[in-house]
């Protein structure tokens, strides 16, 4: 059985969009590249010809590590799935440190989608697996590096 990968929408559209790039933008300009290096003889000490075949094989494993993801992505709208006013997949959970009352708030989004300076925080991060199912004033301890921290949900948005 094939395990799927939890994607949101936005995710999704962003990696269908890298995709359509690397086929009809990179793709085309990488075997430009390789076949003027081609013309310039010897294969074997043309640094060009070289650099442009890493890059074509760099461009073709990204097509099909995408091509893969999307067609085993499980894409999830939040806003279109029923929550009962708990923590889930695809939702922006507003959280307070309860120890320093430093406020934050994070997406939980797919692997691919995260990324910490923009608050997507990956859905099997430990944050987010320690806020899945949990509802507004709920409690939570998070193990992180640093020790466990407690956190209190102030809000939830299904975006």
């Amino acid at each position: 059985m094939i395990n799927l990968i939890p994607m949101t929408v936005r995710g999704a559209e962003k990696l269908r969009r890298e995709l359509k790039k690397l086929k009809s933008i990179n793709r085309p300009r990488i075997i430009a590249a390789i076949a003027e290096a081609r013309e310039h003889g010897d294969l074997k000490e043309n640094a060009e010809y070289h650099s442009a075949r890493e890059e074509q094989s760099f461009c073709e494993g990204r097509i099909k590590e995408i091509e893969l993801k999307l067609s085993n992505s499980q894409i999830i709208d939040v806003t279109k799935i029923s929550n009962n006013g708990r923590v889930i997949f695809g939702s922006t959970v507003s959280i307070l440190n309860i120890k320093n009352n430093e406020k934050f708030t994070y997406r939980i989004v797919g692997d691919d989608e995260s990324d910490f300076k923009k608050n997507l925080i990956s859905i099997n991060s430990p944050i987010a697996r320690g806020l899945i199912g949990k509802e507004i004033n709920d409690v939570v301890i998070i193990c992180t590096p640093g020790g466990d921290v407690e956190y209190k949900i102030l809000k939830i948005n299904y975006i």
